[in-house]
């Protein structure tokens, strides 16, 4: 009996070990399958990422933007621009020889890029400065002299608003030599007008900001002009019989008072930085969007390519 068990024992061990090295190798097999199938499905998954980042407008984000068919034909494309709520700014279509810079001159473009840096600029400048008589050229010395950029941001501010005038005047020459203002245009030239009246605006109030000897006197030349607005200065046509006075009529409302002090100051800041921006940038968008509705930027009539001539067909 002993000697059975003892020859049973090492069979039934050698046994065991077999069918456990057995499962053991079915089991390794398994998770390498496991392995080779993952790394499948990571390969065909890379594979088709490569091909979304060659073909971005065939993915589900894109398509989740656009929400139309991207076939590459002119509707599609057509679709793609008119019901995207970004991109319906944009015309579908275009003349060819409008967008030409030897055409536009990019005045408009460039024109309200300058107004985006006045914005920033002056945004920059309101950290520093005061409305207050007592400490507002203060404030313009503490900002040339000690700000670190400081002197560079209020020549960028300034030189900017000088560029604004010109580029405004420019844009508006470009146009009418262009005869971009007749129909369907009329009312968008009406619009550009009061932009271009907004600007000089600008200009005017943001000169007694310093509070220096040049804008107090051209605040004082540039209000007794006003007093002479007919209707609404006491001095302009039929100002007085409208009841007008040196202490009711619209050079008192711009000035809050009878001469160039405080109540000016503190006024032309709240012009300049508040009320005509706001209404500047209201009628900003009016124009763009004008500019859309009639047709986009007006242009010569299309010329065509020699390639695109069909010759007429011959019966």
């Amino acid at each position: 009996m002993p000697e059975k068990n003892g020859t049973d024992g090492p069979n039934g061990a050698a046994g065991n070990g077999s069918d456990s090295s057995s499962a053991g190798g079915n089991g390794a097999k398994k998770r390498v399958a496991v392995i080779v199938e993952g790394a499948k499905a990571v390969r065909t998954q890379a594979t088709q990422e490569i091909k979304a980042l060659k073909h971005p407008e065939k993915t589900d984000l894109w398509k989740s933007m656009l929400r139309v068919k991207h076939d590459e034909t002119p509707r599609s494309r057509a679709l793609g621009v008119l019901s995207n709520v970004f991109l319906h700014l944009h015309p579908a279509k275009i003349n060819r020889d409008a967008v030409a810079y030897r055409y536009t001159w990019g005045m408009g473009g460039m024109t309200f890029y300058v107004y985006i840096t006045l914005v920033f600029t002056g945004t920059l400048l309101m950290f520093y400065y005061h409305p207050s008589k007592i400490v507002a050229f203060r404030d313009i010395l503490y900002l040339e002299h000690d700000v670190p950029f400081g002197k560079l941001l209020r020549n960028m501010h300034r030189w900017g608003a000088h560029l604004m005038v010109i580029m405004v005047e420019l844009h508006m020459f470009r146009v009418f030599l262009t005869g971009s203002y007749k129909s369907p245009r009329q009312f968008n030239w009406v619009v550009g007008v009061i932009l271009l009246v907004l600007t000089l605006l600008l200009s005017f109030t943001g000169y007694l900001l310093p509070d220096d000897q040049l804008g107090f006197w051209a605040v004082t030349v540039g209000t007794n002009m006003a007093r002479a607005t007919p209707l609404l200065g006491h001095d302009g046509p039929f100002g007085r019989q409208l009841g007008m006075t040196p202490f009711n009529d619209v050079r008192f409302g711009l000035l809050g008072g009878s001469i160039v002090d405080a109540n000016a100051l503190l006024r032309a800041y709240i012009w300049h930085c508040v009320a005509i921006p706001i209404i500047a940038s209201t009628f900003m968008v009016v124009h763009f969007w004008r500019v859309r509705k009639d047709g986009g930027i007006s242009g010569p009539a299309p010329v065509m390519l020699e390639s695109e001539i069909k010759e007429p067909r011959k019966f």
